[in-house]
């Protein structure tokens, strides 16, 4: 059966600095119509820096859609155009100060494909470095080294429930066998 829904309308909502919204209408595979509301981000990075002792650099900062402080892994918006490796650098040493010897693709994700349209790159770092963080004006955070096998506790008991951090943490739990 053939899956593809074809865009009739497109009508944009709002164009902010992070998101824009749009719906459109769109063509089912059975000739019906629907609606579809997009919201666009840009594509972001999150590394997992780990260090000779297994340890975890994170950052916990306010998130206001949550209202509340969250345990995440260094990330954000990659610049148009950039290359994720490039992206991942330059978040991690922007929010910890880090610069890895070793940087590993760990795939990428989308995080809520019914309606945001963003891809997520995760990146496992290792070799670290520490230099001095650079944060963006506006941003404030905690830096904190968790070892790796708490913050995989803390996962699965649902204390730490950042899509990012969880699946970066999972995969690389398979991948080196932590």
């Amino acid at each position: 059966m053939e899956l593809t829904e074809k865009t009739l309308t497109r009508t944009d909502i709002f164009s902010g600095k992070v998101v824009s919204l749009h719906v459109d209408t769109v063509e089912l595979p059975d000739g019906t119509t629907s609606i579809r509301e997009v919201v666009e981000h840009v594509d972001g990075v999150a590394v997992l820096p780990l260090d000779e002792d297994n340890n975890v650099l994170t950052v916990t900062q306010y998130r206001y859609v949550f209202s509340k402080p969250m345990l995440e892994l260094p990330a954000g918006k990659l610049d148009p155009g950039e290359d994720p490796r490039v992206g991942a650098l330059r978040e991690l040493a922007e929010e910890t100060g880090a610069v890895p010897e070793s940087l590993e693709a760990l795939g990428s994700i989308v995080l809520s494909p019914g309606c945001f349209g963003e891809t997520l790159h995760l990146f496992l770092a290792r070799g670290l470095h520490m230099g001095q963080q650079h944060l963006d004006e506006g941003e404030f955070l905690n830096v904190e080294r968790i070892p790796f096998d708490t913050l995989y506790r803390r996962i699965l008991t649902g204390e730490v429930d950042d899509a990012k951090t969880v699946t970066a943490v999972l995969k690389t739990k398979l991948l080196l066998g932590l």
